[in-house]
């Protein structure tokens, strides 16, 4: 094993398939995932109606000061306690999980590629692309499934905030990637080619 786990960053808009993504390449690697949505800061001081106008869709909303800090933690084989979010309060749980230290590190979401301090510790850069329509229907079967939203609620947020963020701050970040992946292709398709990158940087050194 060396002796620092070794950093794969997945990046992309919302419903391009980057969770998807991550979890089959943990598959195929010996890793483990760790998702920004764990970071969004705590709105709890807000009250319900005001949390849930809040731009999750922004750098800002997420607390990327404990991401970078972990990360970095993580990448020196510490193990470490996550925070836990709550989608539905759009709060921060009292409670954490611990995560151990592994060979191989997946982090993955929507901004993975946009802070200077967190790419620097990546030793693989991918972006998933998919256009805005599909982008939608996914996060909206999502959404409604997992985080207890309607519909309208979700169509709402896209136009006002997640389209237009995600146009301002994420979609330039693809010029930071080693791998583009179409979040439309047979995700078997983008496993292969990070895999093959993740092997061919490793053994080379």
């Amino acid at each position: 094993m060396p002796a620092a786990t070794y950093l794969i960053g997945i990046a992309g808009p919302s419903g391009a398939g980057k969770s998807f993504l991550a979890r089959r390449l943990k598959s195929a690697l010996p890793a483990e995932v760790l998702q920004l949505d764990r970071y969004y800061r705590d709105l709890s001081h807000l009250p319900p109606a005001e949390r849930a106008r809040a731009n999750f869709d922004s750098p800002e909303a997420l607390d990327h000061e404990l991401l970078i800090a972990q990360v970095a933690r993580l990448q020196n084989r510490e193990t470490v306690q996550l925070p836990v979010y709550d989608f539905i309060s759009h709060t921060r749980s009292p409670r954490t999980e611990m995560l151990l230290p592994s060979e191989v590190l997946i982090v993955e979401g929507l901004f993975t590629l946009y802070w200077l301090r967190l790419r620097a510790l990546l030793g693989a850069k991918v972006y998933v692309d998919l256009s805005d329509e599909i982008c939608l229907s996914r996060r909206i079967a999502r959404d409604v499934r997992e985080r207890g939203r309607t519909a309208e609620s979700v169509i709402e947020q896209y136009e006002t905030t997640v389209a237009p963020m995600a146009e301002r701050y994420i979609r330039p970040t693809l010029t930071h990637a080693d791998v583009v992946v179409s979040g439309a292709e047979p995700v078997e398709d983008g496993v292969e080619r990070i895999v093959e990158l993740y092997r061919r940087r490793t053994v080379s050194g």
